[in-house]
């Protein structure tokens, strides 16, 4: 006899022919190939599925991408790169990536290795899979070269209502699905479809609820080390994204998550599994209030920052507890009392201790912009403070190993080291060196950096009215706004804008150029109903 077949691929392929022979389906198939090739070689389920269908990496690139076509959506950024490291472990795909994987494999998520229901609601199975069936001609998808798969309906997709709000009757898969996913999975769809959403009381609702169920698991709180690792990247993740992001369409993909994890500490768990799962859930509910934040929604933003001290509690983890109370400090610096700033910011130095930490850096640096605004208002003491504030931050920065300097959420980076400099020296008046500061601040972002890119270049406007110049303070605010698409003029940044106009002016009167300025805000972007009305201020 023949020596056996060591390779992943050959053991894969007889079990594959011997299972065609037999009359098996695909999702039988993968799943043998999974429970023979998983401990030999650490095949995933999703790539089980891939070798049950005898297709190459390239074949399910080109399935997506025709799908994408077919649902007049633009070509996705999915290649066999991606594709791989999903099948390896190495990533996880986000919703929309997840649903047209089970699209083509047609079969549920849990089946590929995930344990989050699919964001159309809608079951994917194909006849015989012992998945759930779709109904006649709802997102079925034509079979894979090489399947042995009757020809399907042609593909039909239901309005984004229906795939989203289904109740529990019709998507039995959907266990412990409540009305705030819904809510979500629709905003979702509809971002994704290109359609206009409106922040309404019910999205707020729903997402304020969601973070209630946090609290409620939490204070009443079986999850395994490899889900654990997948959620704790997917959560890193977020922060290599969340500036170049719509704020509205990330925050659904985080609350999205952030429910599930609500879900798996619904039990409690060993006690180092516990931590790490409080850990993920301090992250995305600060996350989430980041994102509030820039939204303009202050509430909701406290409450989940408040959400947030709650997880972090959890873990006695100081370090993560001083992130919260820092992240949480720009709740008040951009929409209250710089006081209340400062006061944060000195807790959070505090919570760090004196060993280099993002808090322990970032939180000297908040402290200075609180003290700069607080000169800016006539605190005369203000002033020598936030420049020894900002050294002993700078100090600290520079201890700062690279896995604390590379993310703009979850580390504190050069780029915002820079801007926060140069954001404290506009408001002490020295517009020259604010200037300088900011300009360089400017060459360390990248483009898609856009919140506090904007941010900076508002910044630099209102250096140009400290230096007397008010024209050239509103040209620079309007192109600002003007460059950034319409998802991305978030309240944070149309709110700053406002303040500069304001500013002009009590400084230079009724500029003939404030009509102009105020024109050009009139224009679309994202709010929370919460956010103040433009038009009461000054």
């Amino acid at each position: 006899m023949s020596e056996p077949p060591r390779k992943e691929t050959d053991i894969a392929r007889r079990i594959r022919a011997h299972g065609l022979a037999r009359g098996h389906a695909p999702v039988e198939i993968a799943q043998e190939i999974h429970e023979q090739c998983g401990p030999l070689f650490g095949t995933s389920a999703v790539k089980a599925h891939r070798l049950a269908h005898g297709v190459a990496l390239s074949d399910i690139v080109a399935q997506v991408r025709a799908l994408f076509e077919v649902d007049g959506k633009p070509e996705p950024k999915l290649g066999e790169t991606l594709l791989s490291a999903y099948e390896s472990g190495y990533k996880r795909p986000g919703p929309e990536y997840l649903h047209y994987l089970c699209a083509v494999y047609r079969v549920e998520p849990e089946r590929l290795g995930y344990q989050n229901p699919c964001v159309c609601g809608r079951g994917h199975g194909a006849p015989g899979s012992g998945d759930r069936e779709p109904e006649r001609g709802v997102i079925e998808s034509p079979p894979l070269v090489g399947a042995v798969i009757g020809r399907p309906e042609p593909r039909r997709w239901l309005p984004a209502d229906r795939r989203a709000g289904l109740d529990h009757a019709e998507n039995p898969m959907s266990v412990d699905v409540g009305e705030e996913d819904i809510v979500l999975r629709r905003t979702l769809l509809q971002l994704l479809a290109g359609a206009g959403v409106a922040v309404d009381g019910q999205f707020l609702g729903a997402v304020d609820g969601l973070r209630r169920k946090m609290d409620d698991t939490l204070v009443n709180a079986t999850v395994s080390p490899t889900m654990l690792d997948q959620w704790e990247e997917t959560t890193l993740g977020y922060g290599q994204i969340y500036q170049a992001t719509p704020s509205l369409r990330m925050l659904c993909d985080v609350l999205l998550d952030f429910s599930e994890v609500r879900r798996m500490c619904d039990k409690r768990q060993p006690v180092e599994l516990q931590e790490r799962l409080c850990r993920i859930a301090a992250q995305l509910s600060a996350l989430s209030g980041l994102i509030m934040i820039n939204l303009g929604d202050h509430r909701l933003a406290r409450s989940f920052f408040r959400t947030a001290r709650t997880a972090a509690d959890e873990t006695n983890d100081r370090k993560l507890r001083a992130w919260v109370t820092v992240r949480e400090s720009l709740v008040p610096m951009y929409y209250g009392d710089p006081r209340e700033a400062l006061h944060l910011a000195r807790k959070a130095q505090d919570l760090a201790g004196r060993d280099p930490s993002v808090a322990a850096a970032m939180g000297p640096a908040v402290e200075a912009r609180a003290l700069g605004m607080l000169a800016l208002r006539g605190r005369g003491d203000a002033g020598p403070g936030a420049r020894r504030a900002l050294a002993r931050g700078r100090s600290v920065f520079e201890r700062l190993g690279e896995e604390h300097t590379g993310d703009l959420v979850f580390g504190f980076t050069d780029r915002q080291m820079t801007f926060y400099e140069g954001d404290t020296f506009t408001n002490l008046g020295d517009h020259k060196q604010g200037d300088a500061v900011l300009s360089r601040a400017l060459t360390l972002y990248a483009p898609t950096d856009r919140v506090d890119l904007t941010l900076v270049k508002l910044d630099r406007a209102a250096c140009r009215l400290n230096a007397g110049h008010g024209d050239a303070a509103l040209a620079a605010a309007a192109e600002a706004i003007t460059d950034l698409p319409p998802e991305h003029r978030s309240d944070i940044l149309m709110h700053r804008a406002r303040q500069i106009g304001g500013e002009v002016r009590a400084r230079c009167g009724d500029m003939p150029e404030l009509n102009d300025f105020y024109e050009t805000l009139a224009g679309p972007w994202v709010k929370s109903p919460a956010a103040p009305d433009p038009s009461t201020e000054v």
